[in-house]
Formats: C-alpha cells, sequence, structure tokens
C-alpha cells in the first residue's frame, strides 16, 4: 500500500460498517449513499489487498484481518479526530466511538446502568466498555491503549498520569437477612465485635489474598477474623453472602445497592476502617480529546454524588 496516496477518509467507511455490519446502515451513519459506500470498500479491498467483507446471506462478515483491526482502528481514528477538531466541535449526539473503562465490578452496579441510560439519550453511537482492571497493571494498561480511564483506589502515580478525585467509600458488613446469627441485629446499626470475628468471611480480593484491610484494623483492637473464601468480583462476594451463613466487608455504596435484591442486611464495622479515595485516573495525551474529556466528565458527573457516605 502506498501511504502517501492513501485516502484516510476510506478507514471511517471501513469503521462504520465493521459496526453496523450493513453498507446501508453505514452509508445512513455516515450520510452518504450505499454505493457510495461500496465503492469506499472496493478501493479499500485494493488498497489493503484484502476482501475485508464477505457475504453470509443478508450479513456482511468481516474478514479476519477485518475483525483484527476493528478495535485498533477505532482507536486510531479518535486520537486522530482529537488531534485535528478542537473540543468545541464535539458534539455527543453525533459522535462514533468506543470508550473503556478499567475497574473493579463494584462499577458494574454503581455506573454502568446510570451510564448506559445516559449514553443511550445523549450519545447513542458511543459505546462504552467495563474491562477488569488488573491489580498493579492498570497504569500499563492506559500506557498501551487498553483503557482510557480506570477507576481506583487513591495511590502515587507518575507524571504522564492526569487524575480526578471522585468519592470516599466507607465500609459495611454485609449478611443473609436469614442468617440465625443476625436475626435479632437490626440493619443498619454497629455489628457486634464478637458477632463479627465468630462468623466466616467472604473476602474480596482479585489476587487471592487472605488478608485486606478489615484485618489489619481488627489487629488493633487484638482481634483475629476467619476468612473462608476469597472472590475476585464483588458480585460473587453478594452473591455467597446471600446463599449462606458467611458475611464480608464491602464498600458500603455497593451495600446499600445491593442489599434488597439480595436479601441483605447491612452493618457498621464494629472497629474503625478509614474510607478510601476513589479516584479515576488517565493518561494526559487524552486531556483534549474531545470524545474523551466529554466522557471522563459523564463518569465524574454519575459518581462524585456517591460521596454521601
Amino acid at each position: 500500500m502506498n501511504f502517501a496516496t492513501f485516502d484516510l477518509n476510506l478507514l471511517r467507511v471501513l469503521d462504520v460498517v465493521l459496526r453496523e455490519g450493513s453498507t446501508t446502515k453505514a452509508g445512513e451513519r455516515l450520510g452518504i449513499s450505499q454505493s457510495a459506500v461500496s465503492n469506499a470498500l472496493n478501493r479499500l479491498r485494493h488498497s489493503l489487498n484484502d476482501d475485508l467483507f464477505v457475504r453470509h446471506g443478508n450479513q456482511l462478515v468481516p474478514t479476519d484481518f477485518a475483525a483484527s483491526v476493528k478495535d485498533s482502528l477505532q482507536e486510531e481514528l479518535n486520537r486522530l479526530e482529537g488531534l485535528l477538531n478542537p473540543p468545541a466541535d464535539f458534539d455527543p449526539s453525533h459522535a462514533i466511538g468506543n470508550f473503556k473503562i478499567s475497574a473493579s465490578d463494584f462499577f458494574a452496579e454503581l455506573l454502568m446502568p446510570a451510564l448506559g441510560d445516559h449514553l443511550s439519550q445523549n450519545a447513542p453511537a458511543v459505546t462504552a466498555q467495563l474491562v477488569d482492571l488488573v491489580p498493579y497493571d492498570y497504569v500499563e494498561s492506559l500506557e498501551r491503549y487498553q483503557a482510557d480511564l480506570a477507576l481506583i483506589p487513591e495511590t502515587s502515580l507518575p507524571d504522564w498520569i492526569n487524575h480526578e478525585p471522585l468519592f470516599r467509600s466507607s465500609f459495611s458488613v454485609i449478611g443473609r437477612a436469614a442468617n440465625p446469627a443476625l436475626e435479632k441485629l437490626e440493619s443498619g446499626r454497629e455489628l457486634p465485635l464478637d458477632v463479627f470475628c465468630d462468623l466466616s468471611h467472604v473476602l474480596f480480593s482479585p489476587e487471592g489474598k487472605m488478608a485486606a484491610m478489615g484485618d489489619s484494623a481488627l489487629e488493633k483492637v487484638g482481634r483475629t477474623r476467619k476468612v473462608a473464601m476469597t472472590l475476585p468480583v464483588f458480585s460473587g462476594v453478594c452473591r455467597t453472602v446471600s446463599e449462606s451463613d458467611l458475611i464480608a466487608l464491602v464498600p458500603t455504596q455497593l451495600a446499600q445497592k445491593v442489599a434488597a435484591g439480595f436479601g441483605l442486611k447491612y452493618y457498621t464495622p464494629p472497629f474503625e476502617i478509614s474510607p478510601a479515595l476513589i479516584i479515576a485516573i488517565w493518561h494526559r495525551r487524552s486531556d483534549e480529546n474531545p470524545m474523551s474529556k466529554w466522557m471522563r466528565q459523564q463518569v465524574f458527573d454519575l459518581l462524585k454524588p456517591l460521596d454521601r457516605w
């Protein structure tokens, strides 16, 4: 391919066809005719020496090559758009793009439902993805373009990372309402220390560690607890507690959000645990990217009200 004579507009056509799966729908999205889309694909086939799509019934199925460049192509087009367009030109209602958020599944409950509703009304062609937050790798994931934003507890950061404080997260003890040890204990009150230590615990730990900040707090009062199980996702912790006599320490915002649906009670811990400050981090290269800047602000606006506990 001769890149010097290559028409970069053809890549936008390819990107839209990959996501729409139809030349007709792609034409409607781009404001051009179906035949113009087909002509653009024919030019691309010649330039890239690949069929790009094969027809299967009424569907256009991408070739292996086309499928392999789908995500990277979208990211590169977004970066190019950010380079050439000032933020004032960004219109979310007509924006097309993808935004990846690296975070624990805590945010599957506390962020994504509200974000999904917000995007469907204001930016219907922008896709949001919640991807696994890999411990000790979230900064590198931003550098490698594997995420546009990461939501993490406050920590030290390199100079090329920008950040925004979001909310402080206190902790609550959850247990199923039918747990015999909790039968006479009213939800929302402080859990007695003996009850906390006598019951077995489920621990949220993506790395499979057997201790966390709750254990450090217990040491200060000369007590210990029994960890019966560790799980890498909060949803698994809440589900396990709801179907057993195990208890768990989870963020208060999550405990109050899921208590009714999971049939749980929640309690204040019988010792002091410092709240965690949750921050958003992103690579400074995206500071002025129009879509990234807009998406970050939507996330901030949805999460900062959680700072009421």
